[in-house]
């Protein structure tokens, strides 16, 4: 097992990480929050322009073919800048949804669409309780109320969950049109936002492959833990960096504050806590792309989904936390970045769910794992 990417990730690392530090500097995500804007909008297109929106999705539906750990160097380099795209529900959620649920015609009609640049929502819950709702699916129409969908202002298109004319549970796609009303939602981090969406006989398209669509569900919410946190872990490196370099050119008692014991501990505590994240999300990575390359969903996937989840959320939390109070009273002004990074970090810890009932999961899975050992 092979816990690094290889040269080429790393290449491609490197031109993402030139295209987000020259096309989505930090002021997008301040400028977007005070314009109450969707999304970055130009800077989503230029990813999409370099080929980024294809990733992990099959070339007959116009993806690069490339597999899950192109994906998460993506991801990381987008947490590094705080990006304001609607990244997380069209590639982590709504793309795995539709690979996991869709057919081969299917993909090609609603995958061709994310591949080329068209931002998309998933309209399920995400946490603890796996209701679909009120949302209702019958004779090809689909009728009720999502009322929380990440970039449901943005998207273009949605994978639902809801319920058919029996009452089960089931996963359509349907494109966002007049018959779908919008209303933003208002969020701590406003670069990132959400919406309630509200169907009125909208023509929606039944996936082939859903016939479990509970345990599908689960299965897109590990899958996208282990792409969130990569770039929770970005944003975790980057309030790190942030905080270190105002540690260095910060100046109390005639010192820089880097050379007092308090700010050392402190950014020792941080480096420590991002390097075991990392362990995680390589763990998770690894994880993911074997179960991207198989039919059934790979053993490992669950339990490293919920390890990765609950280290980088503690990671990121623990960096934004302590990024402001190095800046000290500047930290919790308008004027600095620092905020930026919080806000990012509280939004993302409870997007798939609380850390707490993640560390549930990794418990379970855990025990789960003794039990085979056990009787093995």
């Amino acid at each position: 097992m092979n816990f690094d990417f290889s040269a080429d990730q790393g290449l491609l690392r490197d031109e993402l990480r030139k295209f987000f530090v020259n096309e989505v500097p930090l002021a997008r995500s301040r400028t977007l929050m005070e314009q109450r804007g969707t999304h970055d909008a130009a800077a989503w297109q230029g990813l999409a322009g370099l080929g980024a929106t294809a990733l992990m999705l099959p070339e007959a539906c116009g993806g690069a073919g490339l597999g899950a750990l192109e994906l998460c160097v993506l991801a990381e380099e987008a947490g590094r800048q705080l990006a304001p795209l609607p990244l997380a529900s069209t590639m982590y959620l709504a793309a795995q949804a539709l690979l996991l649920g869709a057919d081969e015609a299917q993909q090609a009609r609603w995958l061709a669409r994310i591949a080329q640049g068209e931002p998309a929502a998933l309209a399920a819950p995400l946490g603890e309780e796996a209701n679909p709702g009120l949302l209702r699916y019958a004779g090809g129409l689909l009728n009720g109320d999502a009322p929380l969908a990440s970039d449901g202002e943005a998207a273009r298109v949605a994978v639902v969950l809801a319920r058919d004319e029996a009452g089960a549970p089931c996963w359509v796609a349907a494109e966002l049109d007049a018959t779908v009303t919008r209303r933003r939602l208002n969020t701590l981090d406003g670069a990132r936002p959400y919406a309630a969406l509200g169907f009125a006989a909208t023509h929606a398209e039944r996936l082939a492959h859903a016939d479990d669509a509970l345990s599908l569900l689960q299965r897109v919410r590990d899958r996208a833990a282990v792409l969130l946190a990569f770039e929770q872990l970005g944003g975790a490196d980057a309030a790190l960096e942030m905080a270190a370099a105002y540690a260095r050119e910060r100046k109390a008692f005639g010192r820089t504050i880097g050379s007092y014991q308090g700010i050392k501990h402190k950014l020792a505590d941080l480096y420590t806590a991002n390097q075991l994240a990392r362990a995680h999300c390589w763990y998770g990575a690894w994880a993911l792309e074997k179960d991207a390359r198989q039919a059934a969903p790979a053993a490992e996937l669950a339990l490293a989904a919920a390890a990765a989840r609950v280290a980088a959320t503690d990671a990121f939390s623990l960096a934004a936390q302590e990024n402001i109070q190095t800046h000290g009273g500047m930290g919790v002004t308008w004027e600095t970045d620092c905020h930026l990074f919080y806000r990012r970090a509280r939004q993302y810890a409870v997007m798939l769910g609380s850390v707490h009932e993640w560390r549930e999961r990794l418990v379970v899975a855990l025990a789960s794992q003794l039990d085979m050992e056990n009787s093995a």
